[in-house]
């Protein structure tokens, strides 16, 4: 039985649900970001719904299980997707990646017979010269804002960072979920802390209790509090961090790299950009959905099935052309050969019956 394309990849992820899911090879800290953010929401609503549903109104707990609900859709989105990937060169792809750089080389010759081609490219984007470099794993030319990721080992089309906490790569595909899943988790967690502590000091003023009273009687807001109290500072800088790079429509990778940082006194612009920021972010956030390159779920055969059928298709395509050719030149053949000195075209039989009667002798 043929085996599927996710079942022999290259790359180093791993893959469920019969090639619907990819995700990084190390989820370890997946389950850890998975734990603490279910656990804190369920400390929440076991301990501090109910009595601040009683106190202040019955939407705190629905608006937190909104908030919890779009956070783990797009967590994930993020984490369950493919990032961008970009598939690797087949065999007579590298070849010509690794040997054909330069027309005049011949492919069929002895691989000491070749000079190394070039491993950079110079290409216009919005005017701008910006540089392909070859990846030496991949065998391909990587695309503009494309890298290759060493915990994946993958190319990833417009890399962002590889992220952990997701346990999958930020690229192309799933940047927005990422995005999005950032800013509602930072809402979460302040709003989290935010009636945690509420709830403590609503307990202090019941019966003249101390601070340290209520705390006793509600360890799990305590709890609550500490962890989302931690959390909001490192999620809230990731955020505004983030929304800086979507409003300047950059990348984590291309921001530490300083690619469009101005360099020996010369401006260099980012030739993306819309010199909007809110056209950055609907750019980013509204743009459309980019199609898998991968196709993990097909035949890992069916490509060279599909070469095959197009390349009979080719060859009998030029064997009924050079028939016609053929046809053709016949027929011109006979056109010239029955043409008087005049060009035009005369019936035998009629110029017999034109030519004069010579008398015969009585």
């Amino acid at each position: 039985m043929s085996k599927k394309k996710w079942q022999v990849f290259p790359g180093k992820n791993r893959f469920f649900c019969g090639g619907r899911i990819i995700m990084a090879k190390q989820i370890n800290v997946f389950f850890v970001t998975l734990i603490l953010l279910i656990g804190v929401c369920v400390l929440f609503f076991v301990f501090d719904s109910g009595y601040l549903s009683e106190k202040i109104h019955w939407t705190i707990p629905v608006i937190a299980g909104i908030l919890l609900g779009f956070t783990l859709l797009f967590l994930f989105r993020t984490s369950f997707s493919d990032p961008g990937i970009l598939p690797r060169a087949t065999g007579d792809e590298a070849l010509f990646n690794d040997r054909g750089a330069d027309n005049n080389n011949d492919l069929t010759q002895d691989s000491s017979h070749f000079r190394n081609p070039p491993r950079t490219k110079d290409v216009l984007v919005n005017g701008e010269t910006v540089k392909l470099k070859y990846c030496f794993t991949c065998k391909i030319f990587r695309p503009p804002r494309a890298s290759h990721c060493s915990m994946c080992d993958n190319c990833i089309e417009r890399f962002d960072h590889h992220c952990p906490w997701v346990g999958n790569c930020v690229g192309k595909r799933n940047y927005r979920y990422f995005y999005l899943m950032i800013v509602t988790i930072t809402i979460l967690c302040i709003y989290i802390l935010a009636f945690s502590i509420a709830h403590i000091v609503l307990l202090s003023k019941e019966e003249e209790n101390t601070l340290i009273t209520a705390m006793s009687k509600t360890p799990a807001s305590v709890i609550e509090a500490l962890i989302a109290f931690f959390a909001v500072w490192s999620v809230l800088g990731l955020a505004g961090f983030h929304s800086y790079l979507a409003g300047t429509n950059q990348t984590t990778n291309e921001e530490i790299k300083g690619s469009w940082a101005q360099r020996h006194g010369e401006v260099v612009r980012n030739p993306y950009t819309t010199n909007n920021c809110c056209g950055n972010f609907t750019k980013i956030l509204c743009g459309p959905s980019y199609t898998s390159l991968l196709r993990l779920r097909e035949d890992k055969n069916k490509e060279k099935r599909d070469m095959e059928e197009v390349k009979k298709k080719i060859e009998k395509l030029l064997f009924e052309q050079q028939q016609q050719n053929k046809n053709n030149s016949n027929n011109q053949g006979h056109w010239t050969n029955s043409q008087p000195h005049n060009g035009l075209p005369v019936d035998h039989k009629d110029l017999q019956t034109e030519l004069p009667r010579t008398p015969t002798p009585s």
